[in-house]
């Protein structure tokens, strides 16, 4: 637990600090963010603020996983290690795209096929190595399981080994897009997209250590023992809620910052390094389908646009005023603060539904 304690603490100390410093750099070199001329007409007001925000959040949380691992000498996993990896490579993804957009001053960063292919590329290289690795109880990082609060019965495998690898790469890199993607898409109003992860990051220190508490290497080992004891087979719980400390802390400092009226934006370098962050918590804690729920308002955001999208192209008619979802309230006249506070209190409650369930499967089943 004093890992988890110092990586928090680190990390938002960092992202607190650090932040100014980097917004006086940017400014200083004119990074200012680009503003669409067919968005809302009160985001015009916002061009020029710094962007690539993001950097500072992976930084912060790399050097408090270091400074974690290095006060308390364990020794890193690499359940963790592959999730700052996937981290750090859409982050990377998102940074070329940032200062693309401000470095030529248009809405268009990356072509949509590098930057799919560099999304693919960091996407699947960690779903394969994520099946990798088996510790001393011969467990990988994630099993080709689909899983919900722990496996399920579900298992890419039944199609034969080498198939079901490529049907779980297919099954992660999904998920990664989808998440990074909805992360992206929520990050349209000052801290909104900061502020709702957050909260998702907080639900998995807890699911994290609380694992760790639980875990079948602890507890006991077996078919009998895990079904006795619903323990969770999960290889790294413990360094996994580090990880999560530290994207939450770099999230709290950065909010800082980021809140109405915002000194800096995240960036596609923050929202796609916070979802793939995402996406690989819920692979290695085997949680998966959890994540539909402690993320909910990622989803609710995405399928706005999927909506509108859809509902455009087969009829011709637009469901919302526009798409994401927090713009539509915008154009109702409610208030960028309003919307923002609103949503907050949307994703707490889906959190803490996530958690409910979470905990309530460990009750019944014990």
């Amino acid at each position: 637990m004093r890992a988890v304690l110092i990586a928090a603490a680190v990390s938002l100390m960092v992202s607190l600090l650090g932040t100014p410093v980097y917004i006086r750099w940017l400014t200083k070199q004119g990074y200012g963010q680009f503003i669409r001329d067919d968005g809302p007409t009160s985001h015009h007001t916002k061009r020029g603020t710094p962007t690539m925000g993001g950097t500072v959040i992976i930084l912060a949380a790399l050097l408090a996983y270091g400074a974690a691992h290095l006060i308390t000498t364990n020794p890193p996993t690499m359940s963790a290690i592959l999730v700052l990896f996937l981290m750090t490579g859409l982050g990377v993804v998102g940074f070329l795209d940032d200062f693309i957009k401000i470095s030529k001053q248009r809405s268009l960063g990356l072509r949509t096929v590098p930057k799919l292919i560099g999304q693919s590329v960091v996407a699947l290289l960690f779903a394969v190595l994520v099946l990798q690795f088996p510790n001393h109880k011969f467990r990988t990082p994630a099993s080709t399981q689909i899983s919900f609060i722990r496996d399920t019965r579900f298992d890419f495998a039944f199609a034969g080994a080498t198939l079901g690898v490529i049907l779980f790469c297919i099954w992660a890199y999904v998920m990664i897009a989808a998440t990074s993607n909805g992360v992206n898409l929520t990050d349209g109003l000052d801290g909104l997209a900061t502020g709702a992860s957050t909260l998702v990051f907080a639900a998995y220190v807890l699911i994290g250590t609380w694992q760790s508490n639980q875990s079948c290497q602890l507890l006991g080992d077996g078919e009998t023992g895990a079904t006795a004891l619903k323990c969770y087979e999960v290889r790294d719980p413990r360094d996994l809620a580090v990880v999560a400390a530290c994207l939450m802390g770099a999230c709290i400092g950065f909010l800082w910052w980021n809140a109405s009226p915002a000194k800096i934006f995240m960036g596609d370098t923050g929202s796609l390094a916070l979802g793939g962050a995402l996406a690989g918590l819920a692979i290695t804690t085997r949680t998966e389908l959890l994540l539909l729920v402690v993320g909910g308002l990622f989803v609710l955001i995405t399928l706005s646009v999927i909506i509108q999208v859809g509902s455009f192209k087969l009829t011709g008619r637009r469901v919302f005023r526009m798409a994401p979802l927090q713009h539509h309230f915008e154009l109702l006249g409610w208030h960028e603060v309003t919307i923002v506070i609103r949503f907050w209190i949307i994703a707490g409650l889906f959190v803490a539904l996530g958690l409910g369930i979470f905990y309530a499967e460990w009750v019944v089943g014990s």
